[in-house]
């Protein structure tokens, strides 16, 4: 038996410590401790109106926080190749889910839209999701059909169609804003995938032609797509929420009004303490608050970047892929959600991961964080058995 097979038989004799990034828990707990003060700031006054409870909104937000800290725990403690082996049953619950909160008596109804399941004291988005069952088959047809889809248009027709399907049963929700960044999200692993540029760029303009067609022929969806063009045009109906918008952000100038001090939550700003919490945080915070947030992100996106490379140098192609969907959908989200209290962008409703109030969106991002964990460890374990197996390093310890 040679001296590496020694090495690694003495590493399998004994538990293997696992492999946590530092920076990345440190960048996931500094975005949802931000995100637990500012969406409880931004809720206090109408959960004390609502709920006659001011801290109502943080109580079932720690549902969330907790429930999603168990998801990553076993997200941990399971290999990612049972995800991958499970690709297929797991796009069939993704579309299960989509279609069941259709259903009346199944699908709870919020606001005219059905995107809700109960799921004891919280509702659940299912969308939430069956975003990340569908990127985890998405990531493994690449993997498997590397190829095919490299090569052959229908092997990228395959996948797209797969994405459209899912995009529809959302836009019967309606949730225009989360199947326009599946789409893109899913667009974007394809691309890394190294899709055929002709094919691509062809196929993403009939998509963007496709979903600017079903704006444009809603009357709803159109004026809320042509409103931030000049919303002071008509600041106390299809504008107000953006002016609010933006006079908050305007008042927190460079250090902010003081934590807990914005006027516009107070039942000026809609949807403060989901959609517009960033827009709470300028005010509180100012421009050092704006700054500190956004390095954040970008922090936990060039992360996910980074595991995604020690993936695939390690030779883990479904997991770099998994990490890789999760920095384009973070960086898509974070985007458009602060695209939109800046008035940039047109409202699409979505929230800003990890700090808008949302238990299931919490949840679900707290568990594909565990998945993102440990596909670090599996990247890490699998560079050092690399090293622990190398020629040279056999060489050299049989000399010894």
């Amino acid at each position: 038996m040679s001296a590496a097979t020694l090495t690694f038989a003495r590493s399998n004799g004994r538990p293997r410590r696992f492999a946590f990034d530092s920076v990345l828990l440190m960048a996931v707990s500094g975005i949802l401790l931000l995100g637990l003060v500012m969406m409880t700031s931004a809720s206090i006054s109408i959960a004390d109106k609502q709920q006659q409870e001011p801290l109502y909104f943080l109580i079932r937000q720690l549902y969330g926080v907790g429930f999603g800290v168990l998801g990553a725990l076993i997200m941990i403690s399971i290999p990612t190749q049972v995800w991958e082996k499970l690709a297929m049953p797991l796009l069939l619950v993704a579309f299960v889910l989509l279609l069941a909160v259709l259903i009346p008596g199944i699908g709870h109804e919020v606001n005219g839209s059905r995107r809700w399941l109960r799921a004891g004291v919280m509702n659940f988005q299912a969308s939430e999701l069956t975003r990340v069952l569908l990127l985890i088959y998405l990531c493994s047809y690449v993997v498997r059909r590397q190829g095919e889809l490299k090569e052959e248009l229908k092997g990228f027709l395959k996948p797209l169609g797969v994405l459209m399907g899912a995009a529809a049963l959302l836009l019967l929700e309606p949730d225009f804003g989360a199947a326009t960044v599946l789409m893109a999200t899913g667009l974007g692993v394809l691309f890394l995938a190294g899709v055929k540029l002709r094919h691509f760029l062809a196929l993403v303009a009939i998509a963007a032609a496709g979903m600017a067609l079903i704006a444009v022929t809603s009357a709803y969806r159109l004026k809320r797509l042509t409103a931030f063009l000049d919303p002071w045009a008509d600041p106390f109906n299809s504008g107000f929420q953006l002016t609010q918008s933006l006079i908050a952000i305007g008042r927190g100038e460079l250090f902010g009004v003081g934590l807990g001090s914005s006027v516009q939550k107070l039942f000026y700003l809609p949807e403060a303490h989901t959609d517009f919490v960033f827009a709470v945080l300028a005010e509180e915070l100012g421009l050092a608050g704006v700054i500190v947030t956004l390095a954040l992100f970008i922090l936990l996106v060039w992360r996910s970047f980074y595991i995604s490379r020690l993936a695939a140098e390690a030779g883990l192609a479904f997991q770099a892929y998994c990490a890789a969907a999760f920095g384009i959908w973070l960086a898509l989200q974070t985007f458009i959600n602060v695209g939109v209290n800046m008035g940039i962008l047109p409202t699409k409703g979505l929230t800003l991961p990890l700090m808008s109030y949302g238990g299931s969106s919490v949840m679900v991002t707290l568990g594909w964080l565990g998945l993102l964990m440990r596909i670090h460890h599996e990247a890490q374990t699998s560079g050092r058995l690399a090293v622990s197996r190398s020629p040279r390093r056999e060489r050299v310890e049989s000399e010894e």
